[in-house]
């Protein structure tokens, strides 16, 4: 017999329900009180349009990575970084924060900005030269290696590659090979 109403037909489903009442404790109600108000508070906000939107969005973008595979690579990723960050010692992070240091302080000068911009403006120069002018034949490109300019760049490029042989015999075992 039900003793709130006096009636003695329940269902099964009410019994369920009044046994998980009566299981609950003051905590567990406290609990259940805060995570439904949560998820309440949740369902207003996806009211809004843009918050709507963004998830929309944010949806559509998982669901284009799931099917190209990039989650995958994501997931990967992610645990390539943790292993890494596993295997870090404090010595390995405090080396690796000092080598950052230096790099900063010998590449942060006037000079290099300079050297970056120079050599940016020529690498622009350069495609726009080659995109303004069609294709040459085989004679058309040795015709141009007789131009005197043409001869001062190999000069420049096998000096540079000398130079760069005898300025790396000062690291530990030079090159590998010898340039030619």
């Amino acid at each position: 017999m039900d003793t709130l109403t006096g009636n003695t037909s329940t269902s099964p489903l009410e019994m369920v329900g009044r046994a998980a009442a009566e299981a609950m404790t003051d905590g567990m109600v406290e609990r259940l009180a805060i995570t439904s108000a949560h998820g309440l508070e949740l369902l207003d906000r996806l009211n809004d349009d843009e918050t709507r939107a963004a998830v929309h969005h944010a949806l559509d973008a998982l669901t284009t990575m799931h099917r190209t595979g990039q989650i995958d690579t994501l997931v990967q990723v992610v645990s390539l970084a943790h292993a890494a960050k596993a295997a870090l010692t404090d010595s390995m992070v405090e080396r690796l924060c000092q080598f950052i240091e230096v790099m900063i302080t010998n590449l942060a000068t006037a000079e290099i900005a300079e050297l970056a911009r120079e050599t940016e403006a020529a690498f622009h120069d350069a495609a726009q030269e080659c995109a303004d002018r069609p294709p040459k034949t085989l004679f058309g490109i040795i015709r141009d290696l007789a131009r005197p300019e043409s001869l001062r760049m190999i000069s420049l490029m096998l000096a540079f590659g000398s130079s760069l042989e005898a300025r790396s015999k000062h690291f530990a075992g030079g090159m590998s090979a010898p340039l030619k």
